[in-house]
């Protein structure tokens, strides 16, 4: 299916989404985090406060680094050199925290702040690359089946296995932990083994000469200021990046926080699980649908559409709060309102990252694009900064989880605020 309609190299960089995408799933949305928040509230902690907490600090320590990255691998030879190492070490972190499911909270949260800091740079690099695989004209298509296949394959056959694990373990002399312990050296190897594509086909096709040993920082920091003053001078990319940071924060935000959140509540880690399940499944035709919506409508109206669906999300998610806080209904009936989150979410996570992805590839000259995506990481990074510090904040004050899930509603509506404001300064190639 995939070969007829993509090039070796863009089929290559698609395979990458669907290595990652299993630590989305298992080490970011699902499993880890609903084991974290049991072992610190075993602990008598508040484990989602510590979690969004972990979550705020990986993203500030890689957000300050991403633009000096981004100025390094617009370089020569430094690109694919990088991105094998940030993949490398984010893989034997993964591994690491497999190894070491049994100690304390501290520890478990320290691991996950390295492994998620890692494939983080790791994913920014690999977003760098996308006009080195394909032209502008089919970005929106590359980069939304990406997303698709994640789901679908990179999420979904790990996570399956993973939920395999923990219901029939038991049955098999596997307990609980041993699953998680096991679920976690699935994504580690399931990253590291559909990485090889990636590494083998893709090259950096638009680069500039690598300065001299001597004043190679030094140029690279001059990069970084000389970018910066670039993007300040193109109205549409600087207004898309400043929408981008508010928007992308919220849906990292909820990526990030989902089970964290229902754990909290109370809520069966079985079920939640099952829920996160249906995300996947529902965000692979949709992340498709929406790169082919994409060539008819103009991109930023499918994002200002997905904003919109992810307000009601926000609003849907406090109501379920909220009424198990007023034992207005119980656990059964938030179940099925948790379920129903995970189907909208499902409709718009893929197409809003993917979309965002590819909009801001066509701004960019292709020849400075690590210079440019480095900018691109430090707003998506910093972004999911923003939402967990509501939420954290939020939770410490109230004690109420619902009232701090609809904090995250205020990303999405400055987020939409800005990117309606300004849509026509934004003009792609």
């Amino acid at each position: 299916m995939f070969s007829k309609n993509f090039t070796k190299a863009e089929w290559s960089w698609i395979m990458y989404d669907w290595a990652e995408a299993a630590f989305t799933t298992i080490m970011m949305a699902a499993i880890f985090p609903v084991f974290f928040v049991t072992v610190a509230g075993g602990e008598g902690s508040l484990g989602s406060s510590w979690w969004a907490i972990g979550i705020s600090i990986s993203r500030v320590i890689l957000g300050i680094a991403a633009p000096i990255i981004g100025a390094i691998i617009s370089y020569k030879g430094y690109k694919k050199r990088l991105f094998v190492s940030f993949v490398s070490i984010g893989i034997l972190m993964t591994l690491l925290l497999a190894v070491n499911t049994h100690g304390s909270w501290q520890f478990l949260l320290i691991g996950y702040i390295f492994a998620l800091m890692f494939r983080s740079a790791a994913s920014f690099v690999y977003d760098s690359y996308l006009p080195d695989v394909t032209t502008k004209d089919r970005m929106d298509m590359v980069s939304t089946y990406g997303f698709g296949i994640g789901y679908i394959g990179g999420s979904t056959i790990p996570f399956v296995a993973s939920i395999l694990l923990i219901l029939f373990g038991p049955q098999f002399g596997i307990d609980m932990l041993m699953a998680v312990r096991i679920s976690i050296a699935l994504t580690a190897i399931w990253w590291a083994v559909f990485s090889w594509p990636m590494i083998r086909d893709v090259h950096h096709k638009y680069a500039v000469e690598a300065p001299k040993k001597g004043v190679f920082m030094k140029d690279s920091l001059k990069n970084v200021w000389s970018t910066a003053k670039k993007i300040a001078k193109h109205k549409g990319m600087l207004f898309f990046l400043i929408a981008y940071f508010f928007y992308i924060d919220g849906v990292g935000t909820i990526i990030n926080l989902a089970t964290a959140y229902g754990a909290e509540l109370g809520l069966d880690m079985v079920g939640m699980i099952g829920a996160l399940f249906v995300t996947q499944i529902v965000a692979f035709p949709c992340s498709i649908i929406f790169g082919k919506l994409a060539k008819k409508i103009h991109s930023i109206k499918l994002i200002a559409i997905a904003i919109c669906i992810y307000i009601g999300i926000c609003i849907v998610g406090f109501i379920m709060g909220f009424g198990l806080e007023t034992n207005l209904f119980g656990v059964d009936t938030a179940i099925i309102f948790f379920w129903s989150l995970a189907f909208m979410v499902g409709t718009v996570q893929g197409g809003i990252q993917a979309l965002s992805r590819s909009t801001f590839g066509r701004l960019v000259p292709a020849e400075n694009s690590g210079e440019f995506f480095g900018f691109f990481e430090i707003y998506g990074r910093f972004s999911t900064i923003l939402g967990p510090f509501l939420y954290a904040t939020v939770l410490n004050i109230t004690g109420r989880p619902d009232f701090s899930i609809l904090s995250i509603m205020l990303t999405f509506i400055v987020g939409l605020t800005i990117l309606l404001s300004v849509r026509k300064h934004i003009k792609l190639g």
